[in-house]
């Protein structure tokens, strides 16, 4: 799941830490794909304080939930339609449809959430503005091998450019989309294809993804 719907499940939580380990994963990849920690293997050193703590729950509770969200017959389903729906609008391009399809349902689960008013984007920013640094930084430090520098910038960035506002409008998913890609694949979407795209996701949102809460209610009682 992407981030906004990852922090669905956080939104009560009261501490930042809490919120911020729901993201910290995918916080780290985007920084550098090479950062891919599985925090289990540390044992005790990352829950050393009540923050850290905070951080390992929201980290452990993130693997989780994309444990069952990718096993679910929900993603099966829609990645398996999307891609059927995809693939011909792409075919000039080296993207690859399936996974197109994997990060489109999770833009517009996103979408859906702001749409529906299922949480406050705002305070989701509010959390992350709010985190203690240094407990980031001894948190980062026990982690090992992080830029601690370079993290840092890239969330400042994160936090400050609220794009994830953008996910409000089903119009600018593409462009999101699209950028993604371009961290694998070397290539230039034409405004064609950006407004096929754009078309694709709408159509597929009104006819297709009318159970979209469905996956929010299963994977909340599985998580209890």
């Amino acid at each position: 799941m992407n981030f906004l719907s990852h922090y669905y499940f956080e939104r009560y939580a009261i501490e930042p830490e809490r919120v911020l380990g729901g993201l910290l994963p995918d916080l780290l990849k985007n920084v550098d794909k090479k950062y891919a920690f599985q925090i289990h293997k540390y044992g005790d050193v990352l829950r050393s304080t009540p923050k850290a703590q905070s951080i390992t729950e929201g980290w452990l509770r993130h693997v989780e939930i994309d444990r069952l969200f990718h096993s679910s017959d929900f993603f099966y389903k829609h990645t398996h339609q999307l891609r059927l729906v995809l693939e011909d609008d792409i075919a000039d391009l080296p993207v690859r449809a399936s996974f197109l399809a994997h990060i489109g349902l999770e833009l517009l689960l996103d979408h859906e959430l702001i749409v529906h008013s299922l949480l406050n984007v705002g305070r989701l920013y509010e959390y992350l503005d709010q985190v203690d640094r240094k407990a980031v930084t001894a948190y980062l430090q026990n982690l090992g091998h992080v830029d601690i520098d370079r993290f840092f910038i890239f969330y400042d960035r994160f936090v400050s450019s609220r794009y994830i506002f953008d996910y409000a409008k089903i119009e600018n998913l593409p462009h999101a989309l699209f950028n993604i890609c371009k961290r694998i694949w070397d290539f230039e979407a034409t405004m064609t294809h950006i407004e096929v795209l754009g078309n694709r996701l709408d159509e597929y949102k009104q006819t297709q993804l009318q159970d979209f809460f469905e996956i929010y209610s299963d994977l909340s009682q599985k998580l209890e």
